[in-house]
């Protein structure tokens, strides 16, 4: 299995930071990091422009660094609130997606990329959440977010918060269980009708 070094434009998981020379599978570098411009190779024939091209990346990261913790101390006090249709047990009737989010940052006066908010799923009851926002590399902060149902009173929500998320899938497998169970009773009257 052959290697290559190459040069990181972006910071990528699990792989290293911008400005850093990594050994990646050549396939990989060819085939994904160099077509996109994620990265450069690192040969000998180049190797002081990367060193160069490193040090002004490292300066830019810092530079980066340092707007994005000044951004999470103004976003500090921000927390988030949803209004959203819902049934009776709390699940909404569609979800909260980090494009919801996003666009309520955006309201707020702040341009953060969807995919820098890290949901793992999207939010499909009532209840407070707390979303964490990746504004860099080295700088995470936390939003709360609470989601509500449409015209419901702020006191009932409190109460199904504390609910675990597994709450919503058995009350969905009830209200199946309802319904396989009246279908199955409208095929024995119509049995015993025809009978």
């Amino acid at each position: 299995m052959s290697t290559t070094k190459v040069l990181l434009r972006e910071d990528i998981d699990n792989l290293g930071g911008r400005g850093e020379i990594v050994k990646v599978k050549a396939g990989y570098a060819r085939n994904f990091l160099l077509p996109q411009g994620i990265a450069t190779l690192a040969t000998k024939g180049n190797i002081k422009q990367v060193e160069q091209e490193r040090s002004i990346l490292l300066k830019k990261s810092a530079n980066e660094k340092s707007t994005a913790e000044a951004q999470a101390e103004q976003m500090k006090g921000i927390a988030l609130h949803f209004e959203r249709r819902a049934g009776e047990g709390g699940t909404l009737f569609g979800s909260v997606t980090s494009m919801d989010i996003a666009s309520a940052l955006q309201a707020k006066g702040y341009e953060i990329d969807r995919r820098k908010i890290q949901l793992k799923d999207t939010i499909k009851e009532t209840g407070d959440y707390t979303v964490n926002v990746r504004l860099h590399r080295d700088v995470t902060i936390e939003i709360p977010v609470t989601v509500t149902a449409e015209g419901g009173a702020p006191e009932e929500k409190s109460g199904k918060t504390a609910k675990p998320e597994n709450s919503g899938e058995t009350q969905q497998s009830g209200a199946v269980t309802s319904e396989t169970a009246s279908d199955g009773a409208g095929e024995t009257i119509g049995e015993e009708a025809e009978a």
